[in-house]
């Protein structure tokens, strides 16, 4: 690493994932990012248990077959745009060093527990991970700072560019990072960051245009962090709302009577 900042030890929390590399390549170069947890991703069958309790089984059949019929077939035509992204942005999803990383089962295990006390960081930034317990946070003297994909708290949860196109609300199509509290993306807001989308882009594509805008925010939090001058910025208006993956009857009316894709 090439660190020009040594002050503050940062830990990363997250899950295996192209975005996880974009966040940790755009910030170790700066920063001091001494080791990262990496939590396994639930499997198939718990992701579609838990939600069924939560949304009924009908929202969750639209889900899969919004997955299966748009965005998987999307993902691999989008595959060239997401490049044009990156490399507009200077970014990359070079994979982390092995040598850097621990794997958990889970955020919330024991295990967690003692390798964020063992690596005693002042700041632990979070990306993509379950929703952390209180024994978690509760654990460290450090602060937790999530990098969201939405601007919250109007757009809490998951694809909150694609719901906000959907919404027709282009300016709150954005990327926020925030502290992280027991809610769901509902902690204090650090920064925000709209991005524009173009013709080419798409729900797959979105994801990669918020965190072209937020890697750089991150690293300008991380930095005031540094400096003792972060302070938290007043909320958007508007409803604070929770938004899920769509389903497939979703997708198709917005498409049709919005244009989004």
């Amino acid at each position: 690493m090439n660190n020009t900042n040594q002050k503050i030890k940062i830990l990363l929390l997250a899950t295996a994932c192209d975005l996880t590399n974009i966040i940790y390549t755009r910030l170790s170069k700066e920063f001091n990012i001494s080791k990262v947890i990496i939590e396994q991703n639930s499997s198939k069958k718990t992701i579609l248990i838990r939600r069924i309790k939560k949304l009924g089984i009908l929202n969750v059949i639209g889900q899969v077959l919004f997955l299966i019929l748009i965005a998987k077939p999307q993902r691999f035509f989008s595959s060239k745009r997401k490049i044009e992204i990156l490399e507009n942005a200077g970014l990359s999803e070079q994979e982390i060093p092995t040598s850097e990383i621990n794997y958990v089962i889970s955020v919330n295990d024991l295990a967690t527990i003692q390798l964020i006390q063992k690596e005693n960081p002042d700041l632990i930034i979070v990306n993509g991970t379950r929703i952390i317990s209180s024994e978690v946070i509760n654990s460290t003297k450090a602060r937790f700072i999530n990098i969201h994909a939405g601007i919250t708290p109007l757009y809490r949860g998951v694809h909150g560019a694609y719901w906000a196109m959907a919404m027709g609300d282009k300016e709150n199509c954005g990327v926020t990072i925030h502290y992280i509290d027991k809610g769901i993306d509902t902690g204090g807001i650090l920064a925000q960051g709209i991005i524009t989308s173009s013709k080419k882009d798409n729900f797959n594509t979105y994801p990669y245009l918020q965190f072209s805008t937020g890697a750089n925010l991150f690293a300008e939090v991380i930095q005031k962090f540094n400096d003792g001058v972060l302070y938290e910025k007043q909320a958007p208006k508007g409803l604070s709302k929770l938004w899920y993956h769509p389903t497939l009857w979703q997708y198709l009316f917005y498409r049709i009577t919005k244009g989004t894709k």
